[in-house]
């Protein structure tokens, strides 16, 4: 193994990881505050207001992400005109924006249903004795169904969180030099294959313990009411 190859590419790479960064933390974003509002629309009794939810996480969840990213970034080129129109050309013409919108509209999906699991386990008795308070509506879910649905679905949520830091490395497909990208570029040149993909394979490893450690310990924060130990602390 040639060490010098990994210590002199290794800043490029750190270049690539903050673009991971960048892609994975907005993308979550975006993502869980879609995530949200779907969760709650795919619970509606109203079939106007459900079956759409269905529809959008039935083709997010059944498609293949590469394919999804394909579609963004090259498809929209097929409706350049009435994107210039409304003004949006300008983001979709930009690899970045199309990779972090693909990521978001997926995770959004898959996220629903995480949040759809954690509605439906929230205990009716404490909806009940809410609804018994004078909650309702936005308030109730606001203060009593979305957190416990949270904390039901967090664990879920985390392991959706991780899947979406891996493929991330499926945007370098779209020119985007992030860890995988650079890296490929790197091999390329030195055709230091093994070397310089293990590097990156190392710094993913890094990146999703150091994301699991977080939500870890946000886990803990939201669930300390459940653990007696904690709350003698």
């Amino acid at each position: 193994m040639d060490i010098s190859v990994i210590t002199n590419n290794i800043p490029k790479l750190l270049d690539g990881t903050v673009i991971t960064l960048e892609i994975t933390a907005i993308s979550v974003a975006a993502g869980f505050v879609m995530a949200l509002f779907l969760s709650i629309m795919s619970v509606s009794k109203n079939n106007f207001i459900r079956m759409p939810v269905k529809w959008f996480i039935f083709y997010f969840r059944g498609t293949p992400l590469l394919v999804q990213i394909f579609i963004i970034y090259y498809g929209s080129g097929q409706f350049q005109s009435a994107l210039s129109h409304v003004g949006l050309w300008y983001l979709f013409r930009k690899p970045f924006f199309c990779a972090v919108l693909s990521l978001a509209l997926n995770t959004a999906a898959y996220s629903a249903e995480i949040l759809r699991g954690g509605i439906e386990g929230v205990d009716f008795g404490e909806i009940e004795a809410a609804r018994a308070c004078g909650m309702s509506g936005f308030l109730l879910y606001r203060r009593i169904i979305m957190p416990a649905a949270l904390r039901i679905a967090w664990p879920a949520y985390t392991n959706e969180v991780v899947f979406l830091l891996q493929a991330t490395s499926l945007v370098s497909i779209i020119t985007l030099m992030d860890i995988t990208g650079v890296a490929r570029l790197i091999a390329s040149r030195t055709f230091a294959f093994y070397e310089i993909f293990i590097t990156a394979a190392v710094i993913y490893l890094v990146l999703v313990y150091g994301l699991l450690f977080v939500f870890k310990k946000i886990e803990k924060k939201i669930t300390a009411h459940l653990n007696p130990e904690a709350m003698a602390a």
